[in-house]
């Protein structure tokens, strides 16, 4: 329940009469941690991959000018005729491979100052909070499994405990006590133990690290694909090239080109630049071109290898660090309830061994039963799909159904 309510529901469910600012829990309502403090882990990871991990100035070093501005001759060339006329289009056509190469050149040496690099990746994730949830949830998928099972294990030991304490003291309110320390303890040790100890430690033959710092080679290269995939997009760059920063844009295309040419020349070419951004499917090389020169993948997995385990810990620990203590607190009030019952159904009386054989094949039934469910549920979500299309056959392996949706319209199109 602890880990639903990290990223469930992605709005806010229930009654607004008190609604707390960028909280997750209003009086009588609830919003996933995550989607209800978006901004705020977002500007956290957007600290950490501007000033240690990525340069889009060094990113777009890879491009070469003279091949990204021969790709841009055709499209430019299409709007300036179907906006301006024929007349300027054939005007322009010996000399605008010439003045694109310019224009590339000059957009390489002031791309900080014409993209920002925070502010892109900022949008990705304010603009869509499934976006920062599904990061979260894929880079964390390890970590979050473990808090979820951990359960079993620690509960079984700590429920050792609230047995002998029964045995010793069988009063009312036994049970319910022990029942939250229980919940309570698990839920503390589990999340202790993802990040802590930051560092490696060695105790005897035993090499002590969080879990999460020790899969740091693995969630490096997880988060750097999912940042290539979802969110550092050649659609998305050129997108805020064109459309968040057009002011940028459009002052730097008048210093390039020459004065006779006209304004309204320069909107064409801004124009065709949305198009591109809009329209990846029809300009598909030059995206291709562009996502493998910046390479960005290589470079944030590369770099976050090296990050020391106390800054890398910064990437997931935001998720758990701002409400701990409500989940923590989550495992106490169920461990009470759990208690409560336990007592309600009059263990210690003559039926004592009939309802303890009652209640424990009941929750290993049940138990049974819901990993089968989720089990289920996983394959079906993640089984590989073909769609054939013209002749064509594409294989798509989704990892949710609205995702896989998406896939099939965008394929028709």
């Amino acid at each position: 329940m602890g880990v639903k309510m990290l990223f469930s529901p992605i709005e806010y469910v229930g009654s607004s009469f008190v609604r707390f600012e960028s909280c997750p829990y209003g009086l009588f309502g609830w919003q996933g941690v995550v989607p209800a403090r978006t901004e705020k882990m977002a500007l956290r990871l957007v600290e950490i991959i501007t000033q240690d991990l990525l340069s889009l100035k060094e990113a777009f070093e890879g491009v070469d000018a003279i091949v990204l501005s021969g790709m841009l001759v055709t499209p430019v060339l299409e709007t300036i005729e179907r906006d301006c006329g024929g007349y300027w289009a054939l005007i322009l056509k010996p000399i605008l491979p010439m003045i694109l190469n310019r224009i590339v050149k000059a957009l390489k040496e002031e791309i900080d100052e014409v993209l920002d690099l925070s502010n892109i990746v900022l949008d990705s994730f304010v603009r869509d909070k499934e976006v920062l949830v599904d990061l979260f949830q894929d880079v964390g998928r390890v970590e979050l499994k473990f808090l979820v099972q951990s359960g079993f294990g620690f509960g079984f030991l700590l429920g050792i405990a609230q047995m002998a304490l029964w045995a010793i003291k069988p009063k009312p309110w036994t049970l319910p006590v022990a029942g939250a320390m229980v919940g309570y303890a698990t839920n503390w040790v589990a999340i202790k133990l993802l990040f802590e100890p930051a560092e490696a430690q060695q105790i005897g033959p035993f090499v002590l690290q969080g879990l999460f710092e020790g899969r740091q080679v693995e969630v490096s290269d997880e988060f750097a694909h999912f940042m290539k995939s979802r969110v550092l997009t050649s659609t998305q760059l050129l997108s805020a090239l064109a459309n968040q920063n057009e002011k940028d844009l459009f002052n730097l295309l008048r210093r390039e080109m020459p004065y006779p040419i006209p304004e309204h020349l320069l909107r064409a070419a801004v124009k065709a630049i949305k198009t591109i951004a809009a329209h990846p499917e029809e300009h598909e090389e030059l995206h291709n071109y562009v996502t493998q020169q910046l390479d960005i993948e290589k470079t944030l997995s590369s770099r976050l290898k090296l990050l020391n385990p106390k800054q890398f810990e910064n990437l997931l620990h935001p998720v758990f660090q701002e409400d701990e203590i409500i989940l923590i607190a989550i495992g106490g009030i169920l461990g009470a309830l759990a208690g409560l019952m336990q007592t309600r159904l009059g263990w210690g009386g003559p039926r004592a061994k009939a309802l303890s054989v009652a209640t424990i094949a009941f929750s290993l039934s049940f138990s049974a039963v819901l990993f089968n469910i989720l089990n289920i549920e996983k394959k079906s979500l993640n089984q590989e799909d073909k769609i054939e299309y013209k002749g064509v056959t594409t294989r798509i392996v989704p990892n949710i159904q609205r995702k896989n949706t998406i896939l099939r319209k965008e394929f028709a199109k």
